[in-house]
């Protein structure tokens, strides 16, 4: 496993992304460039990810929106951030990658409990 991973299939790896938000992100293992390069049984296993990733991070963060992003310009190879946003982080309403609105002032519950909740659910 890769050093920010915190779960694997055989086909796909989900990683955090070091933020002030609830941020993670699902790759394919295989260095597929596109989604439609897929095959569909991998595709259905990201939007499996993608759902039940979504819904623990609003259960548990309770966040005022999800942000869902599939770019790959930078890294050509397929995957999604999944990001519980909320109004008081740093870049709400702008995009994580956009400009800073502000200084974050947001407490969040403990992401290793996220974190062990959310790997229950995949392991499913």
């Amino acid at each position: 496993m890769k050093k920010n991973s915190l779960f694997e299939s055989e086909n796909l790896r989900l990683e955090i992304e070091e933020s002030e938000i609830p941020w993670v992100k699902i790759f394919t293992k295989e260095p597929y460039k596109e989604l439609s390069d897929v095959p569909k049984s991998v595709r259905e296993e990201i939007f499996t990810w993608l759902d039940i990733i979504e819904k623990e991070m609003i259960a548990y963060y309770q966040p005022d929106k999800i942000n869902i992003a599939s770019f790959g310009n930078y890294l050509p190879h397929v995957h999604f951030h999944i990001m519980a946003r909320f109004k008081e982080d740093s870049y709400f309403p702008e995009p994580m990658w956009g400009k800073k609105q502000r200084e974050g002032k947001i407490r969040l519950k403990n992401f290793d409990a996220f974190n062990a909740q959310l790997q229950l659910k995949l392991h499913r």
